[in-house]
């Protein structure tokens, strides 16, 4: 049997956003428009999505970035004051082994016109599997997403 090992990491990324903290509260609380903005990836898009928000709900994502096999993501939300605050725990996992287990906490906070969003993230990288700069990576592309979203969401048709 080869040695288990662990890293832990923490990180936080902040955005400012040019809409309302309701408008970003609920790119992340309906199913319909978190599956649009949400994959890190362009490969292979988000198949399985499936979003119970609520405190004590879960969310399941799952998909195939080229060649990596099938990532799944199971996360259960513990806290959600809306517009303000979301904690939740999730499990990242490719195929059937367990990459890392995180909580991650987002706040949203009005600033002008708009909201700044604060992402903290603390999770346990598990085996080698998976490094904290990749996990930063893919979230800092999914709050990119988030910003693309929300444009296209308040251009005029």
């Amino acid at each position: 049997m080869s040695e288990r090992t662990v890293v832990h990491a923490d990180f936080t990324i902040e955005r400012h956003y040019d809409a309302s903290p309701a408008r970003v509260f609920a790119a992340f609380a309906d199913p319909a428009a978190k599956r649009r903005w949400s994959a890190c990836h362009d490969e292979g898009g988000l198949g399985e999505h499936v979003l119970d928000f609520r405190e004590g709900g879960r969310e399941t994502m799952r998909g195939a970035p080229a060649e990596g096999g099938v990532y799944a993501m199971n996360a259960t939300f513990h806290e959600i004051v809306p517009e303000q605050r979301i904690i939740y725990s999730y499990e990242l996992l490719r195929d059937d082994i367990r990459l890392s287990i995180s909580l991650a906490t987002i706040e949203f906070h009005r600033d002008g016109a708009g909201t700044r969003l604060r992402f903290t993230e603390q999770a346990a990288f598990l085996d080698g599997h998976d490094r904290p700069d990749w996990r930063e990576q893919g979230s800092r592309i999914g709050f990119d997403r988030l910003a693309d979203y929300l444009a296209q969401e308040q251009a005029p048709a």
